[in-house]
């Protein structure tokens, strides 16, 4: 009873397992923000790497655009081209953001806002879900463009659906090209989402609103071998290490990540940088930590179903009935029985071969063989006619299935039927044939009356001669002859 309760309880533990598994899977696969590399290529061959930088850093626009120039040129050193005949494809994407406030109006409304300032394909990294209208892009040649939440879009306009309509931010007309939904949550308010929040061009942010600087960049493109991305970007960006900090976003939620971050627990919060990390990077940090807990008990719960399942397999291992010797014979015996099983096919194959070249198949054979017997009973019947039965009637006699036993069934034609003793050893007639005198034969059959079979004619010679030795070696040997037909 206590081994099915241990065994029930260490199945429930495992299935505990199971379910943390698949949880941390499915949390750690819908973050978007951490999936660029698994949208931008099918095959897994590119890398997704994010770069943080503090207020003092001192990273500018152009500065990114100096590093953009140089990854071709690293992508060629590393024999990665492209093979795309599509004029528009390219090998890489990157993005950068700054935190900063603007100020727009409508002439009737003024709202002040937390604004991020774009460059390059911001929303190809963070495709926030978008009510109505469209994205813009920091490489558009216009930058009057701009992407408000639905709060926003409700205290300017009264309505949400506003693409289309015209704010005015630091004086200058922009264009709001669509309305998104802001994040919501707990860890969304902790990450920074909590006011109304737009998106303007990093030229409109740095001229028209108030600009704390660009504090990240983010890339995408290939990884030829593991860890080249992180590494480059490394070199070229993350020089100072109190500065900057490099994160390779495609496998921070991995198991060997997670269980990296269990030996920092405690000391991972300690962050002497003076980065102030994006609302993404918060909600970011924030599932690691919740997956790392999650990794944690998938540890306990995994722990003990596997030390029950050693416990129960050591108290058989000592009670087994068998040693690894009777392993090892039993081995060699299916070894031994499989190599026969295959020495067996070929020799079906090579007989099947062998048949198909004789042009003769099972049956055919048979069928000759068949043929052969009946040709061969044949003549042995025409040789019975030709040369008659042994009492010259042209009969022959029926013997019993032994020949210590033998009578005549019928007699032949035209006589009586004689009766012979039971025993070979002591034999005579009863009768005579009909139309003759009774001829009393020797009581004892051990010395032969003729030693060779009488002419024919004679029948009374030729039936004493029967019932000899001589007679008897014959009839052993017709029905020797005759059971081998």
């Amino acid at each position: 009873m206590k081994r099915i309760v241990l065994g029930i309880s260490g199945g429930i533990s495992f299935l505990i397992f199971l379910v943390l598994l698949f949880t941390t899977g499915y949390l750690g696969g819908n973050q978007v923000t951490q999936t660029m590399a698994g949208r931008w290529s099918d095959d897994g061959e590119a890398s997704q790497v994010s770069c943080f930088f503090s207020v003092d850093s001192g990273i500018t626009e152009d500065a990114i655009i100096e590093f953009e120039h140089t990854v071709d040129g690293a992508l060629a050193d590393a024999s990665v081209l492209q093979e795309s005949e599509n004029p528009g494809a390219r090998l890489w994407a990157d993005a950068y953001s700054a935190d900063g406030q603007v100020t727009l109006s409508t002439g009737k409304t003024n709202l002040t806002a937390d604004a991020i300032g774009i460059g390059g394909d911001f929303f190809l990294f963070h495709p926030v879900k978008l009510l109505y209208g469209s994205y813009f892009s920091g490489n558009d040649l216009m930058q009057d463009y701009c992407v408000i939440d639905e709060d926003a879009a409700w205290q300017l306009f009264g309505s949400s659906d506003v693409a289309g309509m015209m704010v005015e931010i630091g004086g200058i007309p922009h264009i709001v090209v669509g309305v998104v939904e802001r994040p919501s949550g707990r860890l969304a308010e902790a990450a920074g989402l909590d006011s109304t929040l737009v998106y303007v061009s990093y030229k409109t942010l740095s001229e028209l609103g108030r600009d704390n600087g660009i504090n990240h960049y983010e890339i995408v493109m290939p990884d030829p071998v593991t860890g080249f991305a992180v590494n480059f970007i490394r070199e070229k960006l993350g020089n100072d290490e109190k500065e900057t900090e490099v994160v390779e976003n495609t496998s921070r939620y991995s198991l060997v990540s997670r269980l990296k971050l269990l030996t920092q627990f405690g000391t991972r919060s300690m962050n002497g940088k003076a980065i102030i990390y994006p609302y993404w990077e918060n909600i970011a940090r924030g599932y690691e930590d919740i997956l790392t807990l999650l990794t944690l008990f998938e540890i306990l719960f995994l722990i003990y179903p596997l030390g029950l399942g050693l416990v129960f397999f050591c108290i058989w291992w000592r009670h087994k009935g068998w040693t690894l010797k009777d392993i090892r014979l039993w081995l060699m015996d299916k070894a031994q029985r499989c190599v026969e099983k295959l020495r067996e096919k070929r020799k079906n194959r090579k007989k099947t071969s062998q048949k198909a070249k004789t042009g003769m198949d099972g049956t055919e054979k048979k069928k000759s063989r068949s043929r052969k017997g009946e040709k061969k009973r044949g003549k042995k019947e025409k040789s019975r006619k030709k040369n008659g039965s042994p009492d010259g009637t042209g009969e022959e006699p029926a013997y019993a299935e032994s020949l210590e036993e033998s009578v005549y069934d019928e007699g032949p034609e035209g006589e009586e039927e004689p009766a012979y003793a039971e025993s070979l050893e002591e034999s005579a007639y009863d009768e005579g044939p009909e139309g003759e005198e009774e001829t009393e034969y020797a009581d004892d059959l051990e010395e032969p009356i003729y030693d060779e079979e009488p002419e024919e004619g004679d029948d009374t010679a030729r039936k004493r001669f029967r019932f000899g030795k001589a007679g008897k070696r014959k009839r052993k040997n017709k029905a020797k002859q005759k059971n081998e037909d």
